[in-house]
């Protein structure tokens, strides 16, 4: 500390010194005393507007790489949860809707995919209208997967960098509750169909953050980490049959 302390004065000596040999420098070239104060005190008074325009520029590069390095960081947590949870999850509530080949169709992400692609597949999931029926489906099955989670998915909601991504806290929220619903249910036998049909909102609001949230995943992966892209490719969760050889 002292010795970094002893560099920032001997940096600020030199400095002036240099400052004050430039203006003799310029008094013994010129000749001019009036001008050279004249400039000194212009010079002077643009100070604070400089200071102000340094200080502004660099808190925004600043704000710009905290803002950067929060997202990176939370693109981790995103990509540990679709490892974890999201990806199983997003095939396990695909049986759930209600004529899936059109929208398996429209998820078969590629390598050659752009970005006309990701938007073409957001706006159809945006306006096309998920159609949910659990009453053929194996709902213990999903029960037991979901329950198996739920620490980690506590533990995700605690974390303090998802505050910057609303749209994924809004995906785990929507998780959990459906975690709640089947978890609250000791049995799946003689539903009545007002209670099927919650559980079909549930699965809905829960499917439609999943495979949005996913796209941008995918999307990101490709941008970021074409190796990790790779793979996600190949175990796409909308195949029939995904496959991790490369062939």
């Amino acid at each position: 500390m002292l010795d970094f302390s002893f560099k920032k004065h001997l940096l600020l000596i030199i400095l002036a010194v240099v400052s004050t040999l430039l203006y003799l420098l310029n008094y013994f070239v010129l000749g001019h005393a009036r001008d050279i104060a004249s400039s000194f005190l212009g010079n002077l008074a643009f100070l604070p507007v400089y200071v102000i325009f340094v200080t502004l520029m660099i808190e925004q590069i600043l704000r710009e790489r905290e803002r950067q390095a929060v997202m990176r960081k939370l693109n981790m947590v995103i990509g540990v949860f679709f490892s974890e949870v999201g990806n199983r999850l997003l095939k396990e509530l695909s049986a759930y809707v209600v004529m899936c080949d059109d929208l398996r169709d429209r998820l078969q992400v590629t390598g050659q995919w752009q970005e006309v692609d990701y938007q073409r597949a957001l706006d159809f999931l945006t306006s096309h209208e998920i159609r949910i029926d659990c009453s053929g489906c194996d709902k213990q099955q999903l029960k037991d997967f979901l329950v198996s989670r739920r620490s980690f998915l506590v533990g995700l909601l605690e974390n303090q960098n998802l505050l910057e991504h609303e749209q994924f806290t809004d995906l785990l929220w929507a998780v959990f509750h459906l975690v709640e619903e089947l978890d609250t249910r000791q049995s799946f036998d003689c539903m009545p169909q007002s209670d099927m049909d919650h559980i079909n909102g549930d699965i809905k609001r829960a499917f439609g953050y999943l495979s949005r949230e996913w796209i941008f995943y995918m999307k990101h992966l490709q941008h970021d980490y074409p190796y990790l892209f790779s793979l996600a490719v190949r175990l796409n969760p909308m195949l029939e049959n995904p496959d991790p050889l490369v062939y």
